[in-house]
């Protein structure tokens, strides 16, 4: 690719990267839309729709063909379900956290969420890490320690957002499915229990899909698209954006949340808790700059490899024809 070609992919990545965390960022600011909407409702709702709008991109895109191969793998598919149902336990933690006043620990959940992966990698997957990775493991610990002591207890809604969610992204890796199809077996999965809440709760008279309005209504539709631009944004800056670029962005959205919290939402930040966080963006600096680092220093290996492979092969072409010189000399003479 041609270099004016590669910025301009490189520049639509970063459009479409800034556009999945950015709006994953503000969704704070969508969820208290939906009240008198519960946590339970409004789940069920972004499940349902959820599906609905995902069908409607692959119905566009044609793109059905990866359905007939997966449904052949029973343990694969057993697998994406596993994801759906720990993506569901995620989405319902973080839409009541918001909706309950604890912006600034949904942040604290993603921010933490890098650390937690990592060590889901040491002790389900036998990975090792290097000193500088131990090292943020460690301040990260320390980092929980102190914000249990500033809120009283330990910060269960930080810890289950960031294990749910790191335990979902091991689940994708070993499905190894697309973002837009990934998302339609989960939701497919998600869709019959979601239903099934939505009837029992219109059946008790608790829905609110009805008895607010046609704002409310229209915002509960919303709910899949929502869910489904940030998404396909994500999978479009992935193909564009090295992973070095992307692993870095992942931290606007937490960024974003805390923003919100602090000076949206007024949400409390005694001195506890930011010494807290501070510690964990320590940690999340040290991360940042051991993975910079240890990517310059794959490529320049992979340069040097590239070179040794070229200079071997040279030398391989000129031998025969010097060899080949010195035989015809030797015959003229």
């Amino acid at each position: 690719m041609s270099p004016e070609p590669a910025r301009t992919e490189t520049r639509a990545g970063l459009l479409y990267g800034v556009a999945a965390y950015g709006i994953w960022g503000l969704f704070p600011l969508f969820w208290p839309l939906l009240e008198p909407a519960g946590a339970i409702e409004i789940l069920a709702h972004r499940m349902v729709w959820s599906l609905v709008t995902v069908a409607a991109v692959l119905a566009l895109t044609k793109r059905w063909s990866w359905i007939r191969p997966l449904l052949r793998q029973p343990k694969r598919l057993a697998m994406a379900a596993v994801g759906a149902v720990v993506i569901s336990a995620n989405w319902w933690v973080y839409i009541w956290a918001v909706n309950s006043g604890h912006v600034v620990e949904t942040s604290l959940g993603y921010f933490i969420n890098p650390l937690a992966t990592i060590g889901l990698g040491v002790f389900a997957l036998r990975e090792r890490l290097r000193p500088a990775q131990w090292a943020a493991v460690g301040v990260g610990v320390a980092a929980v320690i102190v914000l249990a002591v500033g809120y009283g207890k330990p910060p269960w809604i930080a810890l289950a957002i960031a294990a749910t969610f790191s335990t979902y992204s091991l689940v994708k890796k070993k499905v190894g499915l697309g973002g837009l199809e990934s998302m339609a077996v989960e939701t497919a999965v998600q869709f019959l229990p979601a239903l099934v809440v939505l009837i029992v709760l219109g059946a008790r008279g608790q829905s609110t899909f009805t008895s607010e309005g046609g704002g409310h209504t229209l915002l509960l539709l919303c709910t899949g698209v929502i869910t489904a631009i940030p998404l396909v944004s994500f999978g479009a800056a992935a193909v564009r954006l090295p992973l070095s670029v992307l692993g870095m962005m992942q931290y606007f959205a937490p960024v974003f949340q805390f923003a919100l919290g602090l000076f949206v939402f007024h949400e409390a930040m005694p001195a506890e808790r930011w010494a807290g966080f501070a510690l964990v963006w320590l940690a999340l600096a040290v991360l940042t700059w051991d993975g910079l680092r240890t990517a310059r220093h794959a490529q320049l290996e992979l340069r040097e490899a590239k070179e040794r492979a070229s200079s071997g092969n040279t030398e391989n072409t000129i031998a025969p024809e010097t060899s080949q010189a010195t035989e015809t000399t030797a015959q003229r003479g």
